[in-house]
């Protein structure tokens, strides 16, 4: 059994001042952390990087991304799931953005993670499992901060949202 923190859309500085501190007890609980991007600066990915036990992450479309080094999708394999891992896109093709990545980065039964609308949601669309933790600072346009608790153990994956 793992448990994974999965947040995202954590915005510091540019829209909140830092990580709550609830956000804070359930990443460094975690057996794992992933993160769909918009650290939005070198000192919050520092800041998760150093509080997560083992960390995956992607570059969200307000990175700095040649300074934080993150690719744009990737993968992990926990518990027996496979998570592709991606920020999203919000050009009106969001659902398609995040189905046709993890499809391509994942096999049949990859969970694809993402983030950037701040809204969090789990959800089939075409037969892909997609979970968007929303914003861990609740960063407009939602107003509450949340993040995902998944367990995955032999091939299935829980999920239970926490909101601030």
């Amino acid at each position: 059994m793992v448990n994974i923190a999965i947040l995202g859309d954590t915005h510091v500085p540019s829209r909140a001042r830092e990580i709550p501190d609830w956000v804070v007890k359930r990443v460094t609980a975690a057996d794992h952390v992933v993160h769909t991007g918009d650290f939005d600066s070198q000192k919050a990915y520092g800041r998760v990087r150093d509080l997560a036990p083992t960390l995956t992450a992607v570059r969200g479309n307000t990175d700095p991304n040649h300074q934080l080094g993150l690719p744009s999708v990737t993968t992990l394999v926990a518990g027996g799931v496979e998570f592709v891992v991606t920020h999203g896109d919000g050009r009106g093709r969001y659902d398609d953005v995040v189905v046709d990545q993890t499809r391509a980065h994942g096999g049949a039964d990859a969970v694809g993670v993402a983030g950037h609308t701040h809204r969090p949601r789990d959800d089939v669309v075409d037969g892909v499992r997609l979970l968007n933790p929303g914003s861990a600072t609740g960063a407009n346009p939602e107003d509450v901060p949340t993040l995902i608790e998944a367990t995955a153990i032999d091939g299935d994956v829980d999920v239970v949202f926490h909101r601030g």
